[in-house]
């Protein structure tokens, strides 16, 4: 996929500066913000020991389905290395120093510390119940981080936010549903914590959306040609590489569990398809150009298609055989 970074897209990312700096507004102030420390067990205090046995205690309901998803969600929280350096790829908005003061490097480096606690959080919870195979777990986070991915963004800002709006809900949607699901185990500790993070990839989505709002008010052509491009390479998950050492289909056997559990499905996808075309208001933009009218129409099918598809995708996924996952000690799920 080519990207073509001049003319009207060049203007528009330039002069995005004063709008993407009253969005800085979404960040929270460190002194405001929770702290992983927050939801885990004092260790310098005189009863660590009951405490961490008391934290431990309702980690044993959770099943081994929920493991999984939790420990997958986990990986993709710790790949963040990857994710900021993808985004300092965009044209127009890198941190040329690693300490710009530009909005765009502002943003970048405040969205990376906020998402910084969600993998840090997730680890220590996962070290501390005793559930899992930390060991499996760490080779997994490494495998990812070395592995990298690509989302097809071809270092296109516009591309590229489009595909931070949507992973964000994605997201959002993930850690909300494993929050449920840790409830109705008896794990309030968990559900307290995948909430936090929901709540987090929330404020983070609003932004990513807000700026291809304004693209499309700015460059409607371009943003709709970039919102086509991206869906028909479709969305590709950002820890669709990792491995165990094991598994070689290790991520589709996790998305498969997933799936199975309602975290996040075919469904879903079609649903944030559907929303983003709704948000960007895609079906009532005018004056559109002959390719940019045809990926108008494109679009506003796509939702449609993909709710189709999902409805297949659940019926085959409730068909598959259990598969064993080395970070729960090669039990099946």
């Amino acid at each position: 996929m080519m990207n073509n970074f001049s003319g009207p897209k060049q203007e528009v990312i330039s002069g995005m500066e004063d709008f993407v700096s009253s969005q800085l507004q979404y960040l929270k102030p460190v002194e405001e913000s929770w702290q992983p420390q927050d939801w885990l067990p004092d260790l310098t205090s005189e009863d660590w020991a009951e405490r961490v046995q008391a934290f431990r205690e309702p980690a044993k309901s959770l099943s081994d389905a929920v493991l999984v998803v939790l420990v997958g969600d986990m990986v993709t929280e710790e790949a963040l290395p990857t994710y900021q350096t993808l985004i300092n790829g965009f044209e127009g908005v890198s941190d040329k120093t690693g300490a710009d003061t530009t909005p765009w490097a502002q943003w970048t480096r405040g969205w990376t510390a906020e998402e910084n606690r969600h993998g840090d959080l997730l680890n220590k919870y996962l070290y501390l119940t005793g559930r899992v195979d930390m060991r499996a777990v760490e080779v997994t986070i490494q495998n990812l981080l070395s592995k990298g991915f690509d989302p097809s963004t071809a270092q296109d800002p516009y591309r590229g936010f489009i595909y931070t709006s949507f992973q964000e809900r994605a997201t959002k949607v993930s850690h909300k549903n494993v929050a449920q699901l840790a409830r109705a185990e008896g794990d309030d500790n968990l559900q307290g914590i995948c909430s936090a993070i929901a709540a987090d990839e929330a404020r983070h989505e609003k932004v990513y959306t807000n700026f291809i709002s304004h693209i499309f008010e700015q460059d409607p052509n371009g943003a709709i040609l970039a919102f086509r491009d991206l869906m028909r390479a479709q969305i590709v998950m950002p820890s669709h590489l990792m491995q165990d050492g094991a598994d070689p289909n290790l991520f589709d056997n996790f998305s498969i569990v997933a799936q199975q559990l309602g975290v996040y499905t075919a469904k879903h996808y079609s649903e944030i398809m559907e929303h983003l075309v709704c948000t960007w208001n895609v079906e009532n933009l005018t004056g559109l150009s002959g390719e940019s009218a045809k990926a108008q129409d494109y679009l506003c099918l796509l939702g449609s298609r993909y709710a189709k598809l999902a409805e297949r995708s659940q019926r085959r996924t409730a068909r598959i055989e259990q598969r064993k996952f080395s970070w729960i000690f090669n039990r099946e799920v």
